[in-house]
């Protein structure tokens, strides 16, 4: 949220407003939706993809890297999305989360976990990663934070 020098709160920036906006449209959506759980599911993933084939170049493919890996790594985790960006639940709860620079212009991409997430490491742990470039490397790093997360 925004504020002046002075304190003041001046309210939402307008992405986090669209960010409220696509939530409610998720939620609606996911509400509105009929069939068995494989259906919704796959339409879960339709919507993840189609969210990330939107994305601008770097975003997009870091993206699509991201989704493959953590799709491989936890096959439990359920592709979803959350606040307009792509996320991975487990039992309806997210565990993580792909939020791209462009939407929010950052400049770096964001890997996040949520409070679901095992990433536990004694009193303090990363909960947030930036993501520049997603390299053999980074992708190993990501599938050990999924596994354990999970885990």
């Amino acid at each position: 949220m925004s504020s002046t020098d002075a304190g003041t709160h001046q309210g939402f920036t307008a992405e986090e407003r669209a960010a409220m906006k696509d939530h409610a449209q998720a939620l609606k959506k996911a509400s509105a939706r009929r069939g068995t759980a494989a259906e919704k599911a796959a339409e879960a993933e339709r919507d993840v993809l189609a969210k990330i084939a939107e994305m601008q170049d770097s975003d997009r493919i870091m993206a699509e890297r991201v989704h493959a890996v953590v799709t491989a790594a936890a096959p439990a985790l359920a592709p979803k999305l959350w606040y307009g960006m792509p996320s991975y639940a487990l039992d309806g709860k997210i565990v993580c989360f792909f939020q791209c620079a462009e939407k929010f212009k950052a400049r770096y991409a964001t890997l996040g976990f949520s409070d679901q997430a095992k990433l536990d490491d004694g009193p303090m742990w990363a909960a947030g990663f930036a993501l520049t470039e997603v390299t053999p490397e980074v992708e190993e790093r990501i599938a050990a934070l999924v596994k354990q997360a999970v885990a």
